[in-house]
């Protein structure tokens, strides 16, 4: 009888144990939410020496951080090739992509998108002594784009076939300081940033030519859960002015 007993109680500590475990594994699970990121835009995303997630700064990764903390949750950073990100939702490398992203129909196919938290245009970079005035001067020029970006999409549009891109804004930059192109087309609050560190650059604007875009965040497509938490958190940040001041903030800091 007490052998029974026994096997009846051991029986019923290790479904306890079971259940237990089973629940914290998914308090473990929901307790932190992983980021994609291209840590190559900044103001919006960079590596520095301390950063607010690590060794990442930026606009977009003090939303990140204000998100996971409004939610009680852990967060962490995977820092890819922006052609990468979606692909990474998609397998579950990533919860969540935060990088400058602006939504177009063709990634609302693949991906659910946040709220709009940030509205940007594309701009020109090019040498102080440059003649190229408007987007149409980009006839006959050597341009540059970063691979995937808006940039690349607005110079094709623009019917511009013959361009190079690289991966990465710095290298882009790089080629236009040594001279190997003469414009780089990117977004506005990043070519500040660049402009500011490269002395010998300006910026060239041209409104009719490149149209505003919004930025928001990504999630796998069905995620509603995860996709409520960040809305309701972006909600809040755009209602009390957090994310207006943390864009004053870093544009500040690139003399914008």
């Amino acid at each position: 009888m007490k052998k029974y007993v026994k096997r009846i109680a051991l029986g019923l500590m290790t479904v306890t144990m079971a259940i237990g475990l089973a629940a914290c594994g998914k308090k473990k699970e929901d307790s932190k939410i992983v980021f994609g990121t291209n840590a190559e835009f900044p103001p919006f995303e960079y590596v520095t020496g301390q950063g607010v997630i690590g060794q990442y700064d930026g606009i977009d990764m003090s939303i990140a951080k204000k998100i996971a903390d409004d939610n009680k949750m852990d967060v962490e950073i995977n820092n890819m090739e922006f052609d990468s990100l979606i692909m990474a939702l998609e397998n579950g490398q990533v919860d969540a992509v935060i990088a400058g992203m602006t939504v177009t129909d063709e990634r609302k196919e693949a991906v659910d998108f946040s709220i709009p938290y940030y509205t940007a245009t594309q701009v020109m970079i090019v040498k102080e002594d440059s003649d190229i005035a408007k987007a149409s001067d980009m006839e006959g020029k050597k341009i540059v784009v970063i691979q995937g970006y808006t940039g690349e999409t607005v110079v094709q549009e623009l019917g511009y076939k013959d361009y190079t891109s690289f991966k990465k804004g710095s290298e882009a930059i790089l080629e236009l300081v040594n001279g190997k192109c003469d414009v780089v087309v990117i977004d506005s609050a990043t070519a500040s940033k660049y402009v500011q560190d490269n002395p010998g650059l300006k910026i060239v604007e041209d409104s009719s030519a490149f149209a505003s875009e919004e930025y928001a965040i990504a999630v796998k497509k069905g995620n509603k859960d995860l996709l409520d938490k960040i809305n309701k958190s972006i909600e809040k940040m755009l209602d009390d002015g957090t994310i207006a001041s943390l864009s004053a903030q870093y544009l500040e800091s690139t003399g914008e």
